[in-house]
């Protein structure tokens, strides 16, 4: 990665890569590399998921019944765990979501008064 890559890059809030984890596998269940890779292109590139970061969240996701995981094949037909979002991960992402929501007004308010009719 270059110089400018790293000072573009940004770092997640806590909690952000499990509500995007959760976004991620809503239509389908997905792989950890493909979960990382929609992550990526849905960003523009601008959010990169390292495989330290993206396994963690997927277990943590798994222990609180968010999503569930299953064994398949990958696209490069080798073995891969598909993770799937469950009914109770369903719920909490409608509440991340509304939390995340509420969080930026709140950040929007503060850095663009001006532009809230403030």
């Amino acid at each position: 990665m270059s110089t400018k890559e790293q000072q573009e890059r940004i770092e997640l809030l806590q909690g952000t890569l499990d509500l995007l984890i959760l976004r991620t596998v809503l239509r389908a269940a997905t792989h950890g590399h493909a979960i990382a890779k929609a992550i990526e292109f849905n960003s523009d590139d601008v959010l990169q998921v390292e495989q330290g970061s993206r396994y963690p969240a997927l277990h943590r996701l798994i222990k609180r019944r968010w999503i569930s995981v299953e064994e398949g094949t990958s696209e490069n037909n080798r073995r891969a765990k598909f993770y799937r979002l469950t009914r109770k991960g369903r719920r909490q992402l409608t509440l991340e979501t509304s939390k995340w929501d509420k969080l930026a007004r709140a950040i929007a308010r503060i850095l663009r008064p001006a532009d809230l009719g403030g």
